[in-house]
């Protein structure tokens, strides 16, 4: 009996690799910090997509396909309008990436490879785009195509903010910031949306389908949605005075306050790419002019204060990528309700990836995980008339018999029942 399966392996894999104790991330070998350093997210993408960093000449070729099919069908831009306007972006997100499969038949066959590369390019390349479209959406503006001369993140910033009536500037240091944001963001192992992407392939399911599974897992505020549950904690806390207090509510059982982007389900050391997103942080908010920013002075006294408090020092519990990346996204203008898109358009590249390698592997076979059954015993099955008639016995009041002389007998649940007759001279 494992609940939340944390020590059952499903799957073997050779994408990711995790080190929980010395807070190591590996994707095909390569370290994360090396890889956020010296990459691009197409460069990644590409890595988890085909096992390898792409040459020059690959990577040109692969870029071009990207921007090749970062386009949307205009009849699925249509499908938009169907959501309301006050409708959640991953909402919206999760109804138009597993309505692709109707727009797209010639690549779901997933027992051909070409197909199923085809498939991956385009759920890596219209991401983006279809992200960029929801939001537009939401705040009820036109919808902006993708430009293949941009870059991978500037062309969504683009996409999300440019406007036909005036002139879209995107900084490139806040493109620099969130193609690192993506890089950071794009695999993780197996966790609950991946295996969810997994544990859809099993069943022989359609990609578009298998990775709208993944965007509705990805949806969970334990998973996805961690970042904003971030900022609504330093909120909360106000001020540096105060982090005292909300450290020891986090250290009693009883209080419902968790101190939130601290500790990971895998990381027992410092998680990898918190380090990196603290440094993107700084330099975002450095180019904003507001390197003192109040939300970022409270998250690194919160951070120092608990790093040097025994009790989660003890636990373990050290910040993770969500701590800062709620800050960045929210300094470059990303609103709240986009921060899981965000996510959803960057781990895209990893479900692709694992959601490929599934059927590369000759032990897959189709989830079916046993349970610890608690419910009833086995027991005797009652008609519906007898069941009524239970139901009416129970129900039914006391039959009274007026004529006994002797007292008053009375049938009760099915049992006789005689009371004594009291007379006037015992009453008096």
């Amino acid at each position: 009996h494992d609940p939340g399966f944390t020590s059952t392996s499903s799957c073997e894999s050779a994408i990711s690799f995790i080190d929980g104790a010395e807070g190591t991330l590996l994707h095909r070998g390569y370290a994360i910090a090396d890889l956020a350093k010296h990459c691009s997210f197409p460069e990644v993408a590409y890595l988890l997509v085909e096992g390898e960093l792409p040459t020059p000449v690959a990577l040109n070729a692969f870029v071009s396909e990207l921007r090749h099919h970062s386009m949307v069908h205009e009849k699925l831009i249509t499908f938009f309008s169907g959501f309301k306007s006050d409708a959640h972006p991953m909402a919206i997100m999760v109804g138009v990436v597993g309505s692709l499969s109707a727009f797209f038949p010639d690549s779901t066959n997933i027992h051909c490879r070409s197909q199923r590369r085809l498939s991956a390019i385009r759920l890596i390349a219209k991401m983006p785009t279809i992200a960029a479209i929801a939001y537009k959406t939401v705040i009820g503006e036109p919808v902006v195509y993708p430009n293949s001369d941009l870059g991978f993140a500037h062309n969504f910033l683009h996409m999300m903010f440019a406007r036909p009536s005036e002139p879209c500037f995107v900084n490139p240091l806040h493109a620099a910031a969130l193609e690192k944001i993506f890089i950071l963001h794009a695999d993780h192992e197996q966790n609950a949306s991946t295996s969810t992407v997994r544990i859809a392939s099993s069943s022989q399911a359609n990609p578009f389908a298998c990775i709208a599974a993944g965007i509705a897992s990805l949806w969970g505020p334990a998973h996805g949605g961690a970042n904003e549950a971030v900022l609504r904690m330093l909120e909360e806390i106000g001020s540096v005075a105060r982090i005292p207090l909300f450290l020891a509510r986090a250290k009693d059982r009883n209080d419902p306050f968790r101190l939130m982007g601290f500790g990971h389900r895998v990381y027992k050391n410092y998680d990898p790419r918190a380090k990196l997103m603290a440094g993107v942080c700084k330099e975002v908010l450095a180019s904003l002019n507001i390197d003192e920013h109040p939300d970022l002075l409270l998250a690194q006294k919160l951070e120092e204060i608990a790093l040097q408090d025994e009790y989660f020092v003890k636990r373990k519990l050290y910040p993770n990528v969500d701590f800062y990346s709620g800050i960045v996204l929210r300094a470059i203008g990303i609103p709240t309700d986009m921060f899981t898109v965000l996510f959803a358009v960057a781990r895209t590249a990893g479900w692709v990836a694992q959601w490929n390698e599934s059927f590369e592997d000759a032990q897959q076979k189709i989830s079916r995980p046993r349970q610890l059954y608690v419910g009833e015993p086995r027991r005797d099955f009652r008609s519906l008339e007898a069941r009524a008639a239970l139901l009416n016995e129970a129900a039914v009041p006391a039959a009274v018999d007026t004529t006994a002389t002797n007292g008053i007998a009375a049938a009760v649940a099915g049992r006789a029942v005689r009371v004594p007759a009291v007379n006037a001279k015992s009453r008096m």
